[in-house]
């Protein structure tokens, strides 16, 4: 005798648990009013996931001394930094890069913006290159605060879906130490070179981590390229999809105002 059963695949779906990603932000570090926002941009992008279900934000200041992060950071799918001298911030706790280093090799994600890439001191190039995959540090890192057209160098790769090549006024770190396989996504011509300004890269352990110089200044927050480019780089790093099209970005403005002020754009004059 056959016995027909009817299963409702419903009662058996698991349901995918969000991704649980930890953005670090600092106090001022000197810059003067609307540069090194960190904190406050730490929640301009927590406010752009919230768009996300697949993700869980956890948004945190990391001044040292920053004691409980190591337990943090082993309960996290990823890490997002926004802080000074990031190599440094990264390295200078031993058990916070030994939680750092799980992180990668459990294929977590690594993402790091602006100062979150390197350090003055180049001691701390290696460490922060085996997991992020570019640094800079010590007397040959550069940087410059100019008007660049951002050209993309792998216009397929999906953190670049939806965007174009185009003019932002910033300052951009460069003749940065690389890893030879990360994909650089957008370059910039500075004193006659095409400098990497951004990246991708699949470490080794099968993780991903996604490096953007810029972000220097509060108010590029408002270019919806800048925040298409790096909530798609925080997806693809977690490794969930990227729209075709590209992620919407649209944010009430009064989440980007420091002191309930608009700070005004960096540099109009190359955005004509």
């Amino acid at each position: 005798m056959l016995l027909a059963f009817n299963f409702d695949a419903s009662v058996f779906a698991v349901e995918a648990k969000p991704k649980r990603l930890l953005i670090v932000g600092q106090s001022s570090d000197g810059h003067p009013p609307t540069t090194h926002e960190f904190m406050a941009g730490a929640r301009v992008l927590a406010e752009l996931l919230k768009s996300q279900p697949e993700i869980q934000t956890t948004v945190l200041n990391a001044d040292e001394p920053w004691s409980n992060g190591p337990k943090l950071i082993d309960q996290m799918d990823g890490i997002t930094m926004f802080v000074t001298q990031g190599a440094q911030w990264m390295q200078i706790d031993p058990p916070r890069y030994a939680a750092l280093k799980r992180l990668a090799a459990r294929g977590g994600a690594i993402v790091a913006l602006h100062w979150s890439v390197g350090a003055k001191d180049a001691k701390y190039i290696h460490g922060q290159l085996d997991l992020l995959g570019g640094t800079r540090g010590g007397e040959q890192r550069k940087y410059q605060v100019l008007g660049a057209e951002l050209k993309r160098a792998a216009p397929r790769h999906p953190i670049l879906n939806g965007l174009r090549d185009f003019k932002v006024y910033d300052e951009f770190y460069y003749r940065l130490d690389l890893k030879p396989d990360i994909q650089p996504l957008f370059k910039a011509n500075i004193d006659g070179n095409d400098e990497t300004a951004a990246w991708a890269w699949t470490r080794p352990d099968g993780g991903r981590a996604f490096g953007f110089v810029c972000l220097h200044f509060h108010s590029n927050w408002q270019l919806p390229e800048y925040r298409r480019f790096v909530v798609q780089g925080v997806l693809w790093a977690l490794k969930l999809s990227v729209p075709v099209n590209g992620v919407d970005v649209d944010i009430d403005s009064k989440m980007i105002e420091l002191d309930g002020v608009l700070p005004p754009p960096a540099g109009p004059h190359v955005l004509k």
